[in-house]
């Protein structure tokens, strides 16, 4: 027959008087779990209402999403195998002409050739130069100012090229009789005439 040690013997005793303490407490007390909210338990009864559509539309958005996966990985491979695109040709610019009316030039013309014909060729190829810079004022309004010199507006980017031997004919001949003194003669007058009426009646050479 097994006899308790005398270690057990007191480990027997010392939990005899632990029991005896009525300080301390070894039974379970009494729990009531909480009553669940109406709301949250109506929230669970539409979740598993819901569960079989849940289902479905898990089921499709992750069709949806592999679609579009595919759907990029062969528009790639397309555009790769696609033979390259051939380069757009630059539309040809288009320039103005820039040229006075054929009537109005002709008027200007006659208008000259009556000052040549009274001898006064400065004041003719003067009048073939301002003629030319009001064309270009009511083209640009905003690029000519009062304080640009002949050979400025000769340099202007807004001067069509077309018009830019004319005007630099007719304004070297001026500059040369209004701040250099030299005299304009027949020749010189008849230079700016024939330029003048290059630019702005091109398939009439009446002289």
């Amino acid at each position: 027959m097994y006899r308790a040690s005398p270690p057990d013997e007191d480990l027997a005793q010392a939990h005899a008087q632990l029991l005896k303490d009525q300080s301390l407490q070894f039974d379970r007390a009494g729990f009531t779990p909480p009553e669940i909210p109406v709301w949250l338990r109506w929230i669970g009864d539409a979740l598993e209402v819901m569960a079989p559509l849940l289902t479905w539309a898990f089921w499709i958005g992750l069709i949806l999403l592999a679609a579009l996966i595919l759907f990029a990985i062969g528009r790639e491979i397309v555009r790769l195998r696609r033979p390259p695109a051939r380069p757009r040709k630059p539309r040809p610019l288009v320039v103005e002409e820039w040229r006075p009316d054929a009537q109005a030039a002709r008027d200007l013309l006659a208008e000259a050739d009556a000052l040549a014909t009274r001898g006064l060729y400065a004041e003719a190829a003067h009048i073939l130069l301002l003629r030319s810079v009001q064309d270009i004022e009511k083209r640009q309004p905003n690029a000519l100012a009062v304080s640009l010199t002949t050979r400025e507006i000769m340099a202007m980017k807004a001067l069509p090229d077309t018009a830019r031997p004319a005007f630099s004919s007719i304004g070297r001949t001026v500059e040369r009789s209004l701040f250099g003194g030299a005299p304009v003669d027949s020749d010189a007058f008849d230079e700016c005439r024939r330029a003048y009426e290059a630019f702005a009646l091109p398939d009439a050479w009446a002289r």
